[in-house]
Formats: structure tokens, C-alpha cells, sequence
């Protein structure tokens, strides 16, 4: 798609000085490089994902993000608050802090240590450049009425968890549809958590901690359930590095806000509403979408599983998964979801990432829509016709990719392209879906890309210097075959997680117009003569050689028994 997060440097540069705090880099560091434990040795050429889809070169092009670090400020300059049932008593100098009834109001900037238990809410109401750090030791708050922790004004505010300290907050069991403050842990400023204790986090009402500007999680222990959202920052929600529980009962488990909901296109900025997980362990349970972003999703670190009712990972522009210099590859796992990973763009350069879907693994569809929202224009269906190519770009370029799905198993309304790594997909079982689905361009250049299929809708590779092979081959769940040459060495293990009819095989070893055939105990159970890139046909698998009903190699039908219709683009087209 055309790339449309650039704003003139003037304007970026212009809205982000900040006093005191650090403003970081959204570039998270060199373009990937391909996984060395994970990437497949039959590459023609060094792999990188092409245009914008590294890592690096999305978060380049969004906005910076605000993280107020631990060296910015002196825990001797605390000022202790003893929280204790309805009261709050404060050691020495007051400074900007008053108890009144159920509620601590903190209004100058400070460092303030709170401890013990309190009934009612913690408000931060302070100047709009000052800079408070709530060090939480050993503190319980629970407020029936509101919010537990109420950032109304600040510049940016930091919850330190103090080590080995265990702390816990609570917010009402509802909110009036137009409160501010609608969750355990409310901040109309940027916020960081850092620290090496604990926080347990109870969102009633609403969700549980969210930020109107920038939402940042450096380390600590995190436990986070909330009956909408677990995290929720505005401009950029962020992990560097803890161990985060998230569990959203009918939300998402994080979810980056960016401008939603506004109408006038001139109005919204494209460079903010990212997420982006650079470390730490991330573990999500979801009533909704596990991670939903309004412009990108990048994970460049750290360990991400998720379980989604909805779309396991998703944003609206790019999600961007690979390695970064000096970041150790990410794992990211959906367990359960309807669409595993979702966007206009989907870009993996590294790093294992397994989806498990009752729908598309991989899905980049929505570019049509997307790009009428950007231009402030009506939407168009995607395509001129349901097997149009409407821009989207699905690459894999390293890593291994492993996907379990019951609609597509990767699924492009654009083009689709692997370069390198080993992705393995095991398709659908019911027909109407495919393995392998592109509208535009399917191009297997290095790597490997192997793909259990049904008896129908299998598309072959249209471009590309990787041979392939497509054989009709029954296996059972749980079977174990090998897929050898015409000498019978063996090209490629194969083992079936589920029943299939056929077998894809792609890679640079694969010769076109050589005989492969797979074999199990001894028995053959199906030989194809294979073919290359730019041989096959377009949406749907038309042709090629090693056709799969009667006739030889080059023969029009290509499909099981032959006949049977080109497949359709992604449901989400």
C-alpha cells in the first residue's frame, strides 16, 4: 500500500519536547536480520522483508513514545503518605499532598511513597508540566465510587513498584458512559510502570490501567483483569520488559486507541495508536481481540501469548514481527482465535510465531477501507472483483511460522511473498478454503513452505525462484511421511497435525519437472511432478505441473479429480 504515516519532520519534532522525562526513539534498531536457529539453509538470497514492513522502518515512521525513567528521579526524595482505612497520614513536610475523606489528592510534583490500605482513590491533580512518581509499597487501595489511582492532570507520572513489595487496587463495579476516568488505573497523562515488585489490578467497571497519552511498561510483575480492556494507551501502548497477566473479560487484552471514532480525516494522526512489545512476557486472555492497534502492531521481543475470542493480533495499517539488534527474536503464540494475526499489512522477519484459527491464520485484508479513511473519501470494496488485488502485502522474510487454521491458512487480498525461514501451515479440513490464498501475486523465492491441505482451493506459487510441488496425498492426524526425489532421498519430514488430502512443498532444492512422491511405512501414498515459480496459476490454484486428478505435468485442471473451481479471495475481502 502507499505508505501514509509521514508527517513533515518540522511537525514531528515540534510536538515532542518534554522537559525532565525521556523521549524514545520509536526506531527499535537495525533492519532484521533472518532467526540463525530458525531459518531454513535453502536460500538463494539473504531474506528482508521489502518497503516499510520491518520493524524498524514502521516505528520510524510513528510517533516517539514517552517513558519517565527510574534515573530521572531520587527514591530519597520521597515523601511517605500511610494510607489507613479512610484516612491518609503524611511524614514531615506535606508538600502537594491533602487527605479529604475518601480521597488523597497529590498536586505538586514529588515522589511519594504511599503505603498500607486505603478505601476510596489516590487523585493526581498537578500542574500540567510536573512530573510525579507514585512509589507503590505495599499498598492496597480499593475504591467503590471511582477510580483507585485518578491521574487528572501531569506531564508524566510514573507508578514505581518498590522491590519486593506486593500492591493491589480496585475501581467501582460501573461507570456513567461519559466518565473520564473509567478504569482501576486512570491517566490523562503519559504514565510508565516500572519497579521489581508486584501489582494486582482489578478493573470492575471499566478497564483496567489505561492512558490517554502514552501507556509504558518497562518491568514489574503485572495482574491485570478488567471487564472491558486490560491496557489501554491512547497515543502508544508499549512493553519493554515484565511479566504481564492480562485478562479482559469482554475487551481486548491491549489495545492502542490512536484517534478512533474520529470522522474528520484532516483530524487524525496516523503516526500515534501503535503498540509495540520489545521484551518482558506478555500472557492475554480475550473477550475480544488479544492485541488491537488503530495503526500498527510491532513485536520486535519478548514472549506473547494470547487467547482472543476475536483476532489473536491485529491493527489496522501493519503488524511487524522480526528481530531488532540486540533484542532477542520474539515469540509470539495464539492459542485460540477467529482470525490469528489481522492487518492491511503483515510483515514476519524473524523470531516463531504459531497461530492456532478457526478462521484465516494470517489475513491481510482491509487496505481498500483503510486507505478511504486516510483520504477522508468513501470506501470501495476491496478489488474491482471478488478475485481483485486491493494492495495488501503479506511477507515472510525469516523465522518460523507456524499456523493451524480452519479458513485460510495464509491469506492475502494482495500479494503474498516468502523469502526465507520455515513456515509451515496446516490448512483447513472442510473445503471453500485454502492453505495458501493471494488476489494478487503468490511468490516463494528461499525458504521453506510447507502445506497440509484440503482436497480443494489450493493455490501453487505464481513467481518466485523456489520449485514446487503439489501432491495428493491422504494423511491421517498424526500421521508421520517423508517426501523423497526420484532417487529416493529425502527432501522434506512431513508430519500431519490434522487430516489432509495434499501436500505443498516449496523451496530451492525442489526442481521443476523432477517426480517427488510421498511415502509413509513404506507405502506410496502420492507422487507429483513439480513445478516452479511463475508457473502456477492465480487465486485458487488453477494448473501447473503435477496436476492432481488424471493427466501429467502442465495439464489445465491442477485440482483434486480434477475441475474444481479457482478459489475465492479472503472472506474479509
Amino acid at each position: 500500500m502507499n505508505r501514509k504515516f509521514l508527517l513533515p519532520t518540522a511537525l514531528l519534532a515540534g510536538g515532542l519536547i518534554l522537559t525532565g522525562c525521556t523521549t524514545v526513539p520509536a526506531e527499535p534498531g537495525e533492519k532484521p536480520s533472518a532467526a540463525a536457529t530458525a531459518q531454513a539453509s535453502t536460500e538463494s538470497v539473504e531474506p528482508v522483508l521489502t518497503g516499510d514492513l520491518t520493524p524498524a522502518e514502521v516505528m520510524a515512521e510513528n510517533a516517539d513514545y514517552t517513558t519517565f525513567n527510574t534515573d530521572e528521579w531520587d527514591e530519597s526524595d520521597a515523601i511517605d503518605v500511610t494510607l489507613s482505612g479512610t484516612t491518609a497520614t503524611v511524614a514531615g513536610e506535606t508538600g502537594g499532598v491533602t487527605a479529604n475523606g475518601s480521597t488523597v489528592s497529590i498536586t505538586a510534583a514529588g515522589v511519594y511513597r504511599l503505603t498500607g490500605t486505603f478505601e476510596g482513590g489516590i487523585v493526581v491533580a498537578a500542574p500540567d508540566d510536573a512530573e510525579v512518581v507514585l512509589l507503590l509499597d505495599g499498598v492496597t487501595v480499593a475504591n467503590a465510587s471511582g477510580a483507585a489511582i485518578d491521574v487528572q492532570s501531569a506531564d508524566d507520572v510514573a507508578i514505581h513498584l518498590a522491590k519486593g513489595s506486593s500492591n493491589t487496587v480496585s475501581d467501582a463495579a460501573s461507570y456513567t458512559a461519559d466518565a473520564d476516568a473509567n478504569a482501576a488505573i486512570s491517566a490523562a497523562s503519559d504514565l510508565t510502570i516500572s519497579g521489581s515488585g508486584s501489582l494486582e489490578v482489578t478493573g470492575k467497571g471499566g478497564h483496567g490501567i489505561k492512558s490517554t497519552d502514552d501507556l509504558v511498561i518497562l518491568d514489574g510483575t503485572l495482574e491485570v483483569t478488567a471487564a472491558e480492556d486490560a491496557l489501554r494507551g491512547k497515543d502508544a501502548l508499549v512493553v519493554e520488559g515484565g511479566a504481564l497477566t492480562l485478562r479482559a473479560t469482554s475487551g481486548d487484552g491491549m489495545k492502542s486507541k490512536g484517534d478512533d471514532g474520529e470522522t474528520d480525516a484532516s483530524a487524525i494522526d496516523w503516526t500515534q495508536g501503535y503498540t509495540y512489545v520489545s521484551g518482558g512476557s506478555v500472557d492475554i486472555e480475550a473477550g475480544d481481540d488479544g492485541i488491537q492497534s488503530f495503526t500498527d502492531t510491532v513485536l520486535t521481543g519478548g514472549t506473547v501469548t494470547v487467547a482472543a475470542a476475536d483476532d489473536g493480533v491485529k491493527a489496522e495499517a501493519i503488524v511487524s514481527i522480526g528481530e531488532s539488534s540486540g533484542i532477542p527474536a520474539p515469540t509470539v503464540t495464539v492459542t485460540t482465535s477467529n482470525e490469528g494475526i489481522e492487518a492491511a499489512n503483515i510483515g514476519i522477519g524473524g523470531g516463531v510465531v504459531s497461530v492456532t484459527a478457526t478462521d484465516d491464520g494470517l489475513n491481510a485484508s482491509g487496505n481498500a477501507e483503510l486507505q478511504a479513511r486516510i483520504d477522508g473519501t468513501e470506501a470501495t470494496a476491496d478489488g474491482a472483483d471478488e478475485f481483485g488485488n486491493s494492495g495488501e502485502r503479506l511477507e515472510i522474510a525469516g523465522g518460523t511460522v507456524t499456523v493451524d487454521a480452519e479458513g485460510d491458512g495464509l491469506d492475502s487480498n494482495g500479494d503474498l511473498t516468502i523469502s526465507g525461514g520455515a513456515t509451515v501451515v496446516y490448512g483447513p479440513t472442510r473445503g471453500g478454503n485454502g492453505s495458501l490464498d493471494a488476489n494478487g501475486e503468490l511468490t516463494i523465492s528461499g525458504g521453506t513452505v510447507t502445506t497440509y491441505g484440503p482436497n480443494s482451493m489450493e493455490q501453487t506459487p505464481s513467481a518466485g525462484d523456489a520449485g514446487w510441488v503439489l501432491v495428493p496425498a491422504a494423511l491421517a492426524a498424526g500421521q508421520q511421511a517423508q517426501l523423497v526425489d526420484e532417487s529416493g532421498a529425502v527432501v522434506a519430514e512431513l508430519s500431519a497435525k490434522k487430516a489432509a488430502a495434499n501436500i505443498i512443498f516449496a523451496s530451492t532444492t525442489v526442481s521443476a519437472g523432477a517426480t517427488y512422491t510421498v511415502v509413509a511405512g513404506g507405502e506410496t501414498l502420492g507422487t507429483a511432478v513439480a513445478g516452479e515459480g511463475g508457473m502456477g496459476g492465480g487465486p485458487g490454484g488453477m494448473g501447473g505441473p503435477g496436476e492432481m486428478g488424471s493427466g501429467g505435468p502442465g495439464e489445465a485442471g491442477g485440482m483434486p479429480g480434477g475441475g474444481e473451481p479457482p478459489a475465492r479471495p479472503g472472506e474479509d475481502s
